[in-house]
Order: C-alpha cells, then sequence, then structure tokens
C-alpha cells in the first residue's frame, strides 16, 4: 500500500510527541496538515528545517515558523533531582514516550537516550523537582535530532498506547468480572425475598438493573474494542 499523505508528512516530524503544535501527538497533527486544517508551520522541536521540509513535500513556500506554538530551541532533556522526587508517578504518566523509570512513592529517574524533551513531565510534578537541561548545545531543530531517534519515539509512544489501551482493558475486565459475581450473589438469594419488604425487594431490584446495564456496557465497549483492533 503507497503512503497516504498523511504518513508521509508524519514520517518528517520529529514525533517528539510534545503536543506543541496543538494536537495531542505527531500522527493527527500530520492528519490535520493533509487535510487542510493545521498550518504546516506549528512544530518547534521540528525548526524551520521542519518547516522547509513539509513545505517542499506539500509544494508549498516555506514560512516561518509560528513562535505562538514555540520557539526552535537546543534540544534539552528532563532531569529528575532524585533528592526532592516523592514518587507521585505523575511524570510518569505523563511521559509520552516511557521514558521514565519508577513506581509509587519510590524515586524516579529518566532515561535519557528515550526522553525527547517534550517538556510534559514538568508542569505536573507537584515539588518542582525536573528541569530540562539542554544536550545539543548550538544545535536546534533537525539538527539536534535525528530521523533515527524519532523512528525510535515513535515506536515508543506507539509501545505505550498499546500498553494503556492493553491496561485499561484488563480494569475493564476485573471490573466487569466483580459485576457478574455481584449479579450472581443477589440472584442466589430468593429465599430471602419473603423476609424483605416491598421497598427493599424493589432496593435490590434497582441494584440488579444497575449491575446488568454496567455488565452490558461492559460488553459492548469490548466488542468495539475487538472491531477496532481487527480493522486493517
Amino acid at each position: 500500500m503507497l503512503p497516504t499523505l498523511a504518513d508521509q508528512l508524519e514520517n518528517l516530524l520529529p514525533q517528539t510527541q510534545c503536543t506543541k503544535c496543538g494536537y495531542p501527538a505527531c500522527r493527527p497533527y500530520a492528519e490535520a496538515i493533509a487535510e487542510g486544517n493545521a498550518n504546516y508551520n506549528q512544530c518547534p522541536p521540528g525548526g524551520q528545517e521542519g518547516v522547509n521540509r513539509l513545505a517542499l513535500l506539500l509544494g508549498k513556500p516555506s514560512i516561518p515558523l509560528d513562535i505562538s506554538h514555540g520557539l526552535e530551541r537546543v534540544r534539552p532533556v528532563a532531569v529528575i533531582d532524585e533528592a526532592y522526587c516523592i514518587g507521585c508517578t505523575l511524570c510518569i504518566q505523563a511521559c509520552p514516550v516511557d521514558a521514565i523509570l519508577g513506581a509509587a512513592k519510590q524515586m524516579h529517574t529518566v532515561l535519557p537516550s528515550l526522553c525527547t524533551g517534550c517538556d510534559l513531565c514538568v508542569a505536573p510534578c507537584p515539588v518542582d523537582c525536573i528541569s530540562m537541561v539542554d544536550v545539543t548545545p548550538g544545535k536546534t531543530g533537525w539538527n539536534a535530532w535525528t530521523p533515527d531517534q524519532a523512528d525510535q519515539a515513535r515506536q515508543q509512544f506507539h509501545t505505550r498506547e498499546l500498553r494503556l489501551k492493553r491496561e485499561a482493558q484488563e480494569n475493564d475486565d476485573r471490573l466487569a468480572a466483580k459485576a457478574v459475581a455481584k449479579l450472581a450473589a443477589l440472584d442466589d438469594e430468593p429465599e430471602l425475598t419473603a423476609a424483605l419488604s416491598a421497598a427493599e425487594i424493589a432496593e435490590r431490584d434497582r441494584k440488579k438493573a444497575i449491575i446488568a446495564a454496567a455488565i452490558e456496557r461492559a460488553r459492548l465497549k469490548k466488542l468495539d474494542a475487538d472491531t477496532d483492533k481487527n480493522k486493517p
């Protein structure tokens, strides 16, 4: 299958997944450019060279980087001051490429080889212990970043997305199993019906209806997820 225009545009983006362009990741931005819904000068990490590459592909003139989305800069890497880290995991949750190691109430650390310099981990930190440190002095945009690094960042991003979907599905499955067990427990208590008041019977039936509805929602959600998974 030949690459679409969005595919080609995405391949020219640095894959930092920083959201500075105004989109949640590099792929949605590429799709927005292809559809004419976004300009091709909104990616600060790609810098002016990135704008030039996109313009060439699109057959359009080179235009200045839109600095309302951020300035072209030396590539930074996040560094955690481990003496102040409280192990809240908020930076781990924010990192789009799983470049931060740690666990709840344990010290966290950044893997510099995976960090894209996106800044997304800085704001959520409640103790302000994350700094962005320049690692490519004198080099900005694509001069500070390589296609191999971009490919690695894209793969890390996709791997994380798959992990989050898997974990969400596993959590949904656990909740659904608990709901089924609860509904079965309510169904196994017919002998208590005679001792219940009309209000208590109505309340039990209400709970059963809520649980049954939750089970059906979980079934439909899983069906949708399986359908999306099997799409070409």
